[in-house]
C-alpha cells in the first residue's frame, strides 16, 4: 500500500510538472510570457574593454521585446557593420536574454589619406572611424599595406617623434618619410636592419635632424646621402 501510494505521488507530480513545462513552452513559443521577453542584453568583448554602450545601442533592441519575433542575423549585420568590430555572435539565452560577443581591431597605428587619420590594425586593417587628430607618438603609414605591420611597428617605436609617415612601396619594400623632411629608401631584404643602422647613425650623429633630402639605403654596403 505504501508503495501505492508513492508511485502515484510521483505519478501526479510528474504530470503536474509536464503540464506546467509544455504551457511554458507554448506560451513563449507564441510570444507570451516573460522567458519570451528580452530583459536584458549582455555585451563582452575580447579585449577587456567595458565601455560598450555605443554597440547596444547599435543594436537596437529595447527590453520587453518579443525574442523570437526578433530576426538575429539582421541584430549581427547591425553589430558587425560598427567599424571597429572585426568579428560579432548574436545568441538567444534560455532566459529569454541576448548575448552579443564582439572581437574588436586592436590598433597599433594610424593610417592617413593625407589629410584624415584612421586607427589601423596590425594585420593592416584600416578601422573606418575618423580621429580627431593625430595621437601623439604614434606610428603613421600611408597608402596601400601588407597584411602584417607589426613588426615594422614595433621596430621604429623608439623613434616615432622623428617620423612623419611610413609608406609601403610597389608592395615591395618600406620609404620611411621624417618630419625633418627627409625620405628614408629601406631595402627590401631585411628592412629591421636597416632601421637599426639607422638608429645608430641618429644617435651617434643626429642623423634624422640634418637638413637631407633623401638616404638611399637600399643597397646594404653603402648609404647614398643626397641634400
Amino acid at each position: 500500500m505504501k508503495k501505492t501510494f508513492w508511485f502515484w505521488l510521483c505519478f501526479v507530480v510528474a504530470i503536474v510538472m509536464a503540464v506546467y513545462f509544455a504551457t511554458r513552452i507554448i506560451m513563449t513559443s507564441l510570444g507570451h510570457g516573460p522567458v519570451a521577453m528580452v530583459k536584458t542584453i549582455s555585451i563582452s568583448s575580447d579585449s577587456g574593454k567595458k565601455n560598450l554602450a555605443a554597440l547596444a545601442a547599435v543594436a537596437g533592441i529595447a527590453p520587453g521585446t518579443d525574442v523570437y519575433s526578433l530576426n538575429l542575423d539582421e541584430v549581427n549585420a547591425r553589430i558587425a557593420g560598427v567599424p571597429d568590430v572585426k568579428e560579432s555572435a548574436v545568441r538567444r539565452m534560455p532566459n529569454g536574454n541576448l548575448a552579443i560577443k564582439v572581437k574588436l581591431y586592436k590598433a597599433v597605428a594610424v593610417w592617413t589619406d593625407g589629410q584624415n587619420f584612421f586607427p589601423l590594425s596590425s594585420d593592416g586593417t584600416v578601422v573606418k572611424r575618423s580621429l580627431e587628430e593625430k595621437p601623439s607618438n604614434t606610428i603613421v603609414f600611408r597608402g596601400i599595406l601588407p597584411t602584417d605591420i607589426n613588426k615594422m611597428v614595433k621596430t621604429v617605436h623608439t623613434i616615432a617623434t622623428k617620423i612623419d609617415y611610413i609608406e609601403w612601396i610597389e608592395n615591395r619594400r618600406w620609404d620611411i618619410h621624417t618630419i625633418n623632411g627627409t625620405s628614408i629608401l629601406l631595402p627590401e631584404e631585411d628592412p629591421y636592419a636597416a632601421i637599426s643602422k639607422l638608429m645608430v647613425l641618429d644617435k651617434n650623429n643626429k642623423i634624422l635632424s640634418k637638413k637631407i633630402k633623401t638616404l638611399d639605403m637600399r643597397d646594404p654596403d653603402r648609404i647614398i646621402v643626397l641634400q
